[in-house]
């Protein structure tokens, strides 16, 4: 079983909802991130894979907690195995003109095609069954508030 370690980010708009990402990959709702190239820090991954799957360039980041554990075992679609060391960051982008008149979908043509949607939703809004199961408990972790730098 591989470890793959990502760099994921807590991207808010002015109304404070938080921004997801449907991927191609597994067609679940997630935090937009990725895994880290060999050489990359994870700030650099964040940053990078931030910009790849939404366009979007980090002004300013800290961390915000760091998963891993039993519960971050994945099983691709393909029958990969996984286990993830997620580290999340609380992120800054500049969003000006790139929030669809929908006032809730982020403007960005996905070349590599990791994207299917891009929407800012309340957390309150977020369904758990449309969420990644490795990424369940980082947003059960934002619904309760509930704020550690290691989770596991």
């Amino acid at each position: 079983m591989k470890i793959l370690v990502t760099g994921g980010a807590i991207i808010r708009d002015d109304q404070d909802r938080i921004l997801l990402q449907r991927r191609s990959d597994y067609g679940n709702w997630g935090l937009p991130g990725g895994g880290m190239n060999a050489g990359e820090s994870i700030e650099e991954t964040m940053i990078r894979e931030i910009h790849e799957e939404t366009g979007l360039v980090v002004t300013d980041h800290e961390l915000y907690s760091v998963y891993s554990g039993s519960r971050m075992k994945y099983k691709y679609p393909d029958g990969n195995e996984v286990v993830f060391v997620m580290f999340i960051f609380n992120v800054k982008a500049d969003l000006t003109g790139k929030i669809d008149e929908d006032n809730k979908t982020l403007i960005y043509i996905d070349k590599e095609q990791e994207s299917l949607q891009l929407e800012f939703k309340s957390i309150e809004d977020i369904n758990l069954e449309e969420i990644s199961t490795v990424q369940r408990p980082l947003i059960e972790d934002l619904k309760n508030d509930i704020k550690s730098i290691l989770r596991t």
